[in-house]
């Protein structure tokens, strides 16, 4: 089998075959650990490859499974119709075009999402009880505390829950019920700014825009431009000098 074709993609065929085969087909036989062994990395291969395809087509691009089948085919029996060069060639093209289609849906996610914090906080400005930093950071009391409010060099002990303007979740201390405990200094400038105005005991909510939270570029499970809201209870003050 020529190098250019990958083994993954070659094993990965048996979720395609059956998904495109006979609904009469009859399920493999597991009998021996090679049996499973064989089966278990199929499958393995055979999900990867699933999951890649989805994700492609997510963003437009929907490759033919026929074809696909056609050329794993070809390449088992070593009667590729394409040279080398040429399959690098096109492979090269396509993981351009994927690059280049996941760029631009990204930058389109992220014009709604800042669009959809700016007019979320422009409406959440306007409730009475929320007060409004001059950074742009908004906040609310939701019980007041009575104890000591931290300074930036500060750590503090918290309980926080973490959502999207639209509810869903997206952190939270107070699902895995266990508080977090970190530098004041060390994390977004929202929660820097916001804890600093909680005295100990209190539990605020923050509604922290995109410049004051992840940015333009978003982090892990957060993507660019996003406004976040934080239910945070301040539970402890650990001095650092």
């Amino acid at each position: 089998m020529r190098k250019a074709i990958k083994l993954s993609v070659i094993a990965a065929a048996i979720s395609l075959i059956s998904a495109c085969g006979n609904a009469e087909q009859k399920p493999v036989e597991l009998k021996t650990d090679l049996d499973k062994q064989s089966y278990a990395l199929g499958a393995s291969m055979g999900r990867y490859l699933n999951d890649n395809l989805s994700k492609n087509a997510e963003i437009g691009i929907v490759l033919d499974q026929e074809k696909l089948l056609g050329g794993i085919k070809d390449a088992l029996s070593e009667n590729i119709q394409l040279t080398e060069d040429e399959i690098k060639t096109v492979m090269m093209a396509l993981e351009a075009d994927v690059k280049q289609r996941r760029m631009d849906k990204q930058k389109e996610l992220s014009a709604a999402a800042q669009g959809a914090g700016e007019k979320f906080l422009a409406e959440n400005a306007k409730r009475d009880g929320v007060t409004v930093t001059e950074s742009g950071l908004q906040f609310e009391v939701l019980t007041a505390g009575e104890g000591e409010k931290p300074a930036a060099t500060d750590q503090v002990t918290v309980h926080y829950h973490g959502t999207f303007i639209d509810g869903s979740v997206f952190d939270s201390s107070v699902e895995r019920g266990e508080p977090a405990t970190f530098g004041l200094n060390q994390v977004i400038p929202g929660w820097t700014e916001g804890l600093q105005h909680m005295p100990v005991g209190s539990k605020y909510k923050f509604y922290i825009p995109y410049n004051l939270a992840y940015g333009e570029n978003g982090r892990s499970s957060i993507p660019g431009y996003s406004t976040l809201i934080f239910e945070v209870e301040l539970l402890d003050i650990v001095k650092t000098h």
